[in-house]
């Protein structure tokens, strides 16, 4: 495919993670990139809007689309530690519009220590507070989640939140341990 000006909105996402474990650093973020499959792209980082338009495919039908060195936006969250037992923490979430015709978020976070069901509410939570205030609702970030979500309803506007997360321990002394978390926006 060509890109030019024109077509530069990707028209589909797929959201995808992995784990990596190594003694070089560099190393264990390949092998979570590949456990993702997405190691044989050349990955550029882009900031947080889903486009209008933009539908959703599994991860099989998304890297069928892809070229081993292609170039291809992503909003990615890595996190690593070589500390022993550390618990590494990414996630990526998406805020998806009623009307698909409006952009939705994407937010991505990483760190060390947080478990899945705090990172999942975390970067759904962070996602829907983007979108929410671009229609002018107001956020109460220290809302609970069950309250958040009603705000959502009340308004009417968002449809969903969802989420990928990767957590891993280091779990092998000497060893980096890497997560990754990837929206990947398909051209």
């Amino acid at each position: 495919m060509h890109v030019s000006s024109q077509n530069w909105v990707p028209k589909k996402i797929f959201l995808t993670k992995g784990k990596g474990l190594s003694k070089e650093r560099l190393t264990s973020f390949e092998l979570a990139l590949r456990e993702a499959g997405i190691a044989s792209l050349n990955l550029i980082t882009v900031s947080s809007i889903l486009p209008p338009k933009c539908d959703f495919v599994t991860q099989d039908e998304g890297t069928n689309m892809l070229s081993p060195g292609q170039v291809v936006p992503v909003v990615l969250a890595r996190s690593d530690s070589n500390t022993f037992g550390d618990l590494v923490s990414s996630g990526v979430g998406v805020a998806i519009p009623k009307d698909n015709e409006h952009y939705g978020y994407l937010s991505e976070h990483h760190c060390v220590g947080m478990d899945d069901y705090s990172m999942e509410e975390y970067v759904e939570d962070l996602a829907a507070e983007m979108l929410a205030t671009t229609y002018g609702v107001n956020f109460d970030p220290d809302a609970s989640w069950d309250e958040k979500r009603e705000l959502w309803k009340i308004d009417n506007r968002i449809v969903k939140t969802e989420s990928i997360i990767q957590t891993a321990k280091v779990d092998k002394e000497g060893y980096w341990c890497t997560t990754v978390s990837a929206a990947v926006l398909v051209l």
